[in-house]
């Protein structure tokens, strides 16, 4: 009976969407095994072509954590990043890939260690990867962008970003003003370090801005380590946190070339050697690819900085290390 009712509703909802001509409903089943699977996106002409050119998606806001989409749950950027590498270092026929970057940077851990298995997955395998960003490449984007053996940009891409953001802020004086108190009982004068409840203290900016240096030294360090045409001074000029368009970071040794998703193809079959190649991607079952612009299914939205929070309160609260592009940072000259 529950099925019958379900299937009235269904009828009663296309019923008052109504169907034209040119309009139509279908429902299909889809296959329930959720492993990445691999599309052919194109494929160069002659027989027996084999080696493969993997377009590899970075998209959005770049988290440990899943994130939660109309449908349900998302995958975790993390979790997937390393899941398509793991999947293409077991395919020998792969032999280079194109790291599609849509991202303006997340968690600086996440990023560390998507950054980290990018490197694990160029000493194994040997073979050229070539980071494209197409929209946005800034902060965690551009830092992940480091660990590819070229850098390639749109002329409008935004990319740069390099630094470090910690968001602090207090509720002490609406607090106040509603006449709500709070008070926490700790172990140690640091343990409420940054906590919103209170007015924001000075010795707390210290340590966390001790913590904020030291991520944007290792950011600095990642940069240096992937242009080896900047020294390290010239990386710091260029790493005050402002964006550049792909023109400027061209023009000023961020990046290699600008171009498209064709260039980066081209580029990463002449550095592979390779002649004649497919085109692949990879995503879950039912997420449909036509092209070497198709994004992968799941892949998650730029939002600001006060939506990429867990649904928690308490979690939404805390300080979060983000190498993140906020959307505050001004254009550079060349």
């Amino acid at each position: 009976m529950k099925t019958l009712w379900t299937i009235a509703a269904l009828a009663a909802v296309v019923s008052a969407a109504g169907c034209g001509q040119r309009t139509g409903f279908l429902i299909k089943p889809v296959a329930v095994n959720e492993k990445l699977e691999e599309t052919t996106l194109s494929q160069d002409e002659g027989l027996w072509v084999t080696d493969k050119v993997l377009v590899l998606d970075v998209d959005g806001v770049l988290m440990n954590a899943r994130g939660g989409g109309l449908f349900g749950p998302e995958d975790n950027p993390l979790a997937l990043f390393v899941e398509k590498l793991d999947k293409a270092e077991k395919d020998a026929k792969v032999r280079a890939v194109v790291l599609r970057i849509n991202s303006p940077g997340g968690g600086v851990t996440a990023t560390d260690l998507m950054y980290r298995r990018l490197a694990e997955f160029k000493q194994k395998r040997k073979i050229p990867v070539v980071a494209m960003i197409e929209d946005v490449g800034a902060s965690g984007g551009y830092y992940l962008a480091c660990g590819a053996d070229t850098i390639m940009v749109t002329s409008t891409s935004v990319t740069g970003s390099i630094g470090v953001i910690v968001q602090l802020f207090s509720l002490s004086g609406t607090m106040d003003k509603l006449g709500i108190t709070s008070k926490a009982l700790t172990s140690g004068p640091m343990k409420d370090m940054a906590s919103p409840f209170k007015p924001l203290d000075e010795a707390d900016q210290k340590v966390l801005q001790a913590v904020v240096d030291e991520f944007y030294g290792r950011f600095l360090e990642v940069v240096t380590a992937g242009r080896p045409a900047l020294h390290a001074g010239q990386v710091k000029t260029l790493a005050d946190g402002r964006i550049y368009t792909g023109t400027q970071a061209v023009a000023n040794g961020l990046a290699d070339a600008a171009g498209d998703m064709k260039d980066a193809i081209a580029l990463a079959k002449e550095r592979a050697g390779v002649k004649a190649a497919k085109v692949v991607m990879y995503g879950r079952p039912w997420g449909y690819r036509a092209n070497v612009y198709s994004g992968s299914p799941l892949g998650g939205a730029q939002v600001n900085l006060l939506n990429i929070t867990p649904p928690h309160v308490a979690a939404w609260l805390r300080p979060r290390f983000l190498y993140l592009w906020t959307g505050d940072g001004g254009g550079a000259s060349p």
